[in-house]
């Protein structure tokens, strides 16, 4: 789902739960319920997205920030069309206007987030990002309980940044900001777009309207250089990795795993992101930077936990 993201926040568990109850009235009377598999599918998940994020590093020296996000669109749309098939006939204006708006804000938010991870650390980078659906969580339950959580995500990035950003590129951590303000209108977007179309395909629609978004862009950075096989290949890989792989891994849990635990499951991108950086990339962090992703990902493990309380207050009033 995410882009890089791709969902850390207690909006993700409102987003999720129809498709996570959809998934529910799927399954076989008298199945087993589970814990382990379906959390290992969303953890799972979660490493592809960061790991795939981390690949696009690499590649970016061949194609640049805007070439590598062009082919990751581009090739997961090609992928998601041809195993979904979407039909294109039945919908009206509101229908075609959502899957627009998903996909715009699809592209936004890859746009922006690989501007980011091109100029800093790919931990700092989904730390800030998160801070988008945290924030919508935040302002959509209404609780004053939440300022705790938000001012805890808030105390976070100050220590990310140094106290005023000194130790992160000011335009990477700007492009990580807007990103999850991005990431906040794909959540809300993806929710309208899983209730007014079957299946995965107002996600591959709006997958494809994303890639001819960007496609201008990559052209006119990458050129040619979008056309070399052995960088198709890794664009590929970055594609499969990022988004149809999570995606599938993550519509499997929500067939097994409440909303909210999925939500708070999905918190901890920025602890993954911070691995694959170290792993892949060599972005080692320091203490304070480790102290200030467990702040923001404690934050947004509190709304979620928040948002779900209130969400059982009318059952047992």
């Amino acid at each position: 789902m995410t882009t890089g993201a791709g969902a850390g926040a207690g909006a993700v568990a409102g987003a999720a739960a129809g498709a996570a109850s959809a998934g529910r009235r799927d399954r076989a009377p008298g199945a087993a319920p589970g814990r382990f598999g379906p959390v290992a599918l969303v953890v799972a998940g979660g490493l592809s997205v960061q790991f795939g994020s981390a690949v696009a590093v690499l590649l970016m020296p061949r194609a640049g920030a805007l070439g590598v996000v062009t082919l990751r669109l581009v090739l997961a749309a090609l992928v998601l069309l041809l195993v979904c098939r979407p039909k294109v006939r039945g919908y009206g204006r509101a229908d075609w206007g959502t899957v627009v708006a998903f996909g715009t804000a699809m592209a936004g938010m890859n746009v922006l987030f690989y501007q980011s991870i091109d100029r800093i650390p790919l931990g700092a980078a989904v730390t800030l990002e998160v801070l988008g659906p945290l924030v919508l969580s935040v302002i959509a339950s209404r609780r004053l309980v939440n300022l705790l959580w938000a001012g805890l995500a808030f105390g976070g990035v100050a220590l990310l940044g140094g106290g005023g950003f000194d130790g992160l590129d000011p335009l990477g951590a700007g492009f990580a900001l807007a990103a999850g303000a991005m990431w906040a209108a794909y959540i809300v977007f993806s929710a309208r777009t899983g209730r007014r179309f079957p299946q995965a395909d107002g996600l591959a629609l709006a997958m494809a309207f994303g890639a001819v978004l960007t496609l201008p862009l990559g052209i006119a950075e990458a050129g040619g250089a979008l056309l070399v096989p052995s960088t198709i290949a890794l664009g590929l890989g970055v594609a499969l990795l990022s988004s149809v792989l999570p995606y599938t891994l993550e519509l499997l849990a929500l067939r097994r795993l409440p909303a909210p635990t999925f939500a708070v499951l999905m918190s901890l991108e920025p602890a993954i992101a911070a691995g694959a950086g170290l792993l892949v990339l060599h972005q080692a962090l320091s203490v304070t930077d480790g102290l200030a992703i467990a702040l923001v990902i404690a934050a947004s493990m509190g709304a979620v936990r928040t948002q779900t309380a209130r969400a059982k207050v009318p059952a047992t009033a």
